[in-house]
């Protein structure tokens, strides 16, 4: 999962992975909205600064990842991946139910996956594990991993040494952020199109209910 010293990194490939979306297209998740201008700064000069080693084009707006949902169906399951009407108004009901409040988190450092750059988010009250195990009660997430927190700068387009990943990230003063969250977001992106841009479905605020 990491990035590990004296191994390569993994690239990616603009093609279709049909594999994988048989021919459907919207692809959801729940996800927290990067909206304070000066982190969305930094992290589009991160961007730019790792962009030779970064796939692009990369239209997909900053964000950190609470929960993948599958593909949307306003029918019955017909793959384990698909997610139902059904299914997204449990969510709304466990949500509202739970009474949420505003919360805080911080970024960290630079790190990398072996296949993306990423900078790490810090959640000192484990409010995201609350959030997830709240969603988790109707929904099995799609191919769940050890979860962790973090904003994607971008996935790698080529096989380069993770120790060139890493020299590059030591040369750098890493600036941090805190964040205030006070409504997460229910959104899709089209399968089809590598690094595409999120589309928002549903903004469920915190503190209201």
């Amino acid at each position: 999962m990491f990035l590990k010293p004296g191994m390569p990194v993994v690239a990616s490939f603009d093609h279709d992975y049909p594999e994988w979306h048989k021919g459907r297209s919207d692809f959801s998740l729940w996800y927290l909205d990067i909206l304070d201008p000066a982190l969305s700064a930094y992290l589009q000069y991160l961007r730019d600064y790792f962009s030779d080693l970064l796939y692009t084009p990369n239209t997909r707006q900053f964000h950190i990842t609470l929960f993948i949902c599958g593909f949307l169906t306003q029918h019955i399951k017909q793959h384990d991946d698909d997610f139902t009407q059904i299914q997204f108004q449990q969510h709304l009901q466990d949500l509202a139910q739970a009474r949420l409040p505003k919360f805080q988190l911080s970024t960290v450092n630079i790190n990398s996956f072996e296949s993306a750059l990423f900078v790490e988010i810090e959640d000192q009250h484990n409010v995201l594990t609350l959030i997830r195990e709240l969603l988790s009660k109707s929904t099995d997430e799609i191919a769940p991993l050890d979860y962790c927190p973090h904003i994607t700068l971008g996935l790698y387009k080529n096989t380069v040494s993770s120790d060139e990943v890493f020299q590059r990230i030591s040369t750098l003063k890493q600036q941090q952020f805190h964040l205030q969250i006070d409504h997460i977001t229910f959104g899709s992106y089209q399968a089809q199109v590598l690094q595409g841009p999120l589309l928002s479905r549903h903004q469920f605020n915190l503190g209201t209910h």
